[in-house]
C-alpha cells in the first residue's frame, strides 16, 4: 500500500468518524425531529466509495499514469451518478424521511468532494514539487 493511499484512508476514516459523530449526535440531540435511521449509513457510504476510488486511482497510477486526470474525473462522476440512485432509491422507499435524508446526503456529498479535492490537489501539488527538485538536483 502506498503512503498515497494510506494517508488518503486515514484521513477519510477521519473525516467519516467526525462527520459521522458530530452529525449523528447534533442530529439525535439538537433536532431529534429529524433525526432518521439510515443516517449512519451516509457517511459510510462515502467512505466506502472513497476506498473504492482510491484503490481505482492508485490502480491507474501505476498502469496508466497519463490517464490520470481522465481516471479521476470519472470517479467524480461515478461517485454523482451513484448518489443521484442512491438518493432516488431511498427517497421511493422511504417517502416520510425524504426530506431530512436529501438535505442530509447532499451536504455529506459537498463536505467529501471538498475533502477528496483537497487532497488530490495536495497529492498533485507535492508530487510535481518533487519532480521539479528531482529536475534540479539531476541539473
Amino acid at each position: 500500500m502506498s503512503i498515497t493511499k494510506r494517508n488518503y484512508l486515514f484521513y477519510t476514516a477521519l473525516l467519516t468518524i467526525l462527520v459521522g459523530g458530530l452529525g449523528g449526535w447534533a442530529y439525535y440531540s439538537v433536532f431529534p425531529h429529524h433525526y432518521f435511521g439510515g443516517y449512519p449509513l451516509i457517511p459510510v457510504f462515502f467512505y466506502v466509495f472513497g476506498v473504492f476510488m482510491v484503490s481505482m486511482t492508485e490502480n491507474c497510477r501505476k498502469r496508466m499514469p497519463r490517464q490520470m486526470l481522465q481516471i479521476y474525473l470519472l470517479m467524480r462522476v461515478m461517485r454523482m451518478l451513484v448518489s443521484m440512485i442512491v438518493m432516488v432509491i431511498y427517497c421511493i422507499v422511504v417517502r416520510e424521511e425524504a426530506k431530512e435524508f436529501l438535505l442530509t446526503f447532499i451536504a455529506n456529498y459537498l463536505i467529501y468532494l471538498i475533502f477528496d479535492s483537497w487532497f488530490y490537489f495536495n497529492f498533485e501539488a507535492n508530487r510535481k514539487l518533487k519532480k521539479k527538485k528531482d529536475n534540479e538536483t539531476i541539473v
